[in-house]
């Protein structure tokens, strides 16, 4: 009965010992970060970021440590929370910010919610979607969809989301994190198509904390693909190349786990599965390839320009 929104706890949290619980939707999710280093012994070094908004806006929340293995997988996009006994910290200013579907949506940069298993023990509670009461004013998810027939004009860096048919899928592949580094970043490409182009989408994806999904990529599936970013490559006789690359808060999306998601009503993936229906699964079969390596963006001819 007794909640505080998020820009009511922004202006008055200083003066505060004692929290009120808040009641929110999540509107995105990072990735699973693991910050365990050999000489430091702590059971579970896990983090995950989501941003979470109610009437009043949207605020980040950190979920630590060994609420991460416990909680992660349940705290989907579009999922409702009440929190109760939750710690404020001041933002850690290095953190990514993923770019909301409603521009309208007003952002508390200054603090951030923090879940700790201790010190206070966070008291987390899923609401089901069906319990969940227009009069609570909380934001529906927005999306940002583009279309293959819009990429090219869009500038570089630009975050959107998109729906296609997979056409291609490359092999898994490894990139060193930093220079030396015994760190690598798993990632694979693949084309798809929405048939508003000739031209697939190129995508570059990077394993998301979604290993069940990355790994099941395959060619005929319908692949959704949230926050992404536009890379726009110069090549050296002046022709463009644009592709997309997964961010931190990329979720990724494939035949099978599409029901539910708050992406469905979505208009444009609406479009695109009523362009499905009229097509021949069996023309677009002999198009589809799987594997291989898949240099991409295309080298030089000659190795002096390389």
């Amino acid at each position: 009965s007794k909640l505080i929104n998020l820009g009511h706890l922004e202006m008055t949290w200083r003066s505060r010992t004692h929290f009120l619980p808040l009641l929110v939707r999540i509107l995105h999710k990072s990735r699973l970060r693991y910050y365990g280093k050999p000489e430091k012994k702590m059971d579970m070094p896990y983090q995950a970021y989501f941003e979470i908004a109610d009437g009043s806006g949207m605020m980040s929340m950190v979920l630590w440590n060994s609420l991460c293995p416990e909680w992660y997988h349940s705290m989907k996009v579009g999922t409702v929370l009440l929190l109760d006994k939750y710690a404020i910290k001041t933002s850690y200013p290095f953190k990514t910010h993923p770019t909301p579907g409603d521009s309208q949506m007003k952002r508390f940069a200054t603090i951030e919610i923090s879940l700790n298993v201790r010190d206070p023990p966070t008291e987390i509670t899923i609401i089901p979607e069906e319990m969940v009461k227009p009069e609570w004013g909380l934001p529906e998810v927005k999306y940002r969809f583009i279309t293959r027939s819009e990429l090219d004009d869009l500038p570089h860096n630009y975050p959107c989301d998109v729906i296609g048919l997979v056409t291609f899928v490359g092999r898994v592949e490894r990139a060193r994190k930093r220079e030396h580094s015994e760190d690598f970043w798993l990632y694979r490409w693949a084309h798809a198509i929405d048939g508003t182009s000739d031209q697939p989408f190129i995508l570059e994806l990077f394993a998301t904390s979604q290993p069940d999904v990355f790994e099941r990529i395959h060619p005929m599936t319908y692949l959704v693909c949230t926050q992404m970013r536009v890379i726009q490559v110069l090549t050296e006789n002046s022709s463009r190349t644009v592709y997309l690359t997964t961010s931190n808060e990329s979720q990724i999306f494939i035949t099978g786990w599409h029901k539910g998601q708050p992406y469905t009503k979505d208009a444009k993936v609406k479009s695109f599965v009523q362009w499905m229906k009229s097509q021949s699964e069996a023309d677009h079969i002999k198009k589809t390839v799987i594997g291989g390596y898949y240099p991409f963006p295309q080298l030089p001819d000659s190795f002096s320009k390389y």
